[in-house]
């Protein structure tokens, strides 16, 4: 079989036994058939199963390569998702066709930095608390959003922790067991501001907050959903003008990097973010690092 054919019979599994999204499919497409597209070049022809099985590392890292060239050249982390869809099509050869090419485990793609967390600034931060009520067309639900960004500055919650809050769980306790990603569980402080702010929400909300119901609700009464949050502090950050970057897991963020800059132990935090690895919690530290830089370039009179 000529390559052409082999990438449509792939791009067929993606889509109709694999369920892919048409977006994901149509970019491993894209990535599978720019390789394939290069081959030709470089091998003098179209390439068919036997020439794929006979590729060479070399090959595959001419292409890689080329891909770093010229006027579209593909960034790091367009070079790993392109070698990572190259990857999926050999697995997929291998099992359906038995065509096995192990010596391309041998090319390994850029190394990439994880990016740093982006957090809103203490300023900030206060403006978003201080004005989520007056951007709501209720007063319930100027209280509801106030409490949740309190509540997600506060304590660090990520914001699935604080949706799955329970009618059962107010008043907030000075200790929140919260149970975060793997079902790890970890006690987190409340402090009284966010008590506080829940609880002037739960007094106006019109819906009866159970003890096994939700306890943020949506306008009609369901459930309040991330996305909802989302498109809250969306519109307080057109509303401020605030950056893009000012999400409701920036909130998060800003949490872990305020404790720190005022002096908060990296294990404390990382408890109390529930990290399994200190190396994720110190990502902070290298925002820390950043601003004290960017103060030093300001500032200083030789920088």
């Amino acid at each position: 079989m000529k390559a052409a054919a082999l990438l449509a019979e792939w791009v067929a599994h993606l889509r109709d036994e694999r369920r892919f999204a048409a977006n994901s499919v149509e970019a491993y497409e894209r990535d599978v058939s720019a390789f394939l597209g290069f081959l030709q070049c470089h091998l003098g022809g179209e390439p068919d199963a036997r020439a794929l099985g006979e590729l060479e590392p070399r090959d595959l890292r001419a292409y890689l390569a080329h891909r770093r060239q010229g006027h579209d050249a593909l960034a790091d982390r367009s070079i790993s998702r392109a070698l990572a869809a190259i990857r999926g099509f050999y697995r997929y050869l291998e099992r359906r066709h038995g065509l096995a090419n192990a010596r391309l485990a041998l090319v390994r793609g850029p190394k990439l930095r994880a990016p740093l967390p982006r957090p809103v600034s203490e300023a900030a931060a206060r403006q978003l608390m201080a004005d989520a009520h007056d951007a709501a067309s209720q007063d319930w639900i100027g209280a509801r959003d106030a409490a949740l960004i309190t509540l997600l500055y506060a304590a660090g919650l990520r914001i699935s922790e604080a949706l799955a809050l329970k009618g059962a769980d107010r008043p907030l306790p000075d200790m929140l067991r919260v149970s975060g990603k793997g079902a790890k569980q970890r006690l987190v402080p409340i402090l009284a501001a966010a008590r506080e702010a829940v609880e002037r929400y739960a007094n106006l909300c019109p819906y009866a907050l159970a003890s096994d119901a939700p306890l943020f609700r949506a306008a009609r009464g369901g459930p309040m959903t991330a996305r909802m949050a989302q498109a809250v502090m969306a519109g307080l950050r057109v509303r401020l003008g605030l950056p893009s970057s000012a999400t409701p897991h920036a909130l998060r963020h800003a949490f872990a990097t305020h404790l720190l800059t005022n002096g908060g132990d990296l294990r404390a935090i990382q408890d109390l973010l529930g990290h399994e690895s200190l190396s994720t919690t110190q990502r902070y530290t290298s925002v820390e690092t950043q601003k004290i830089l960017q103060s030093y370039r300001r500032a200083h009179p030789r920088a």
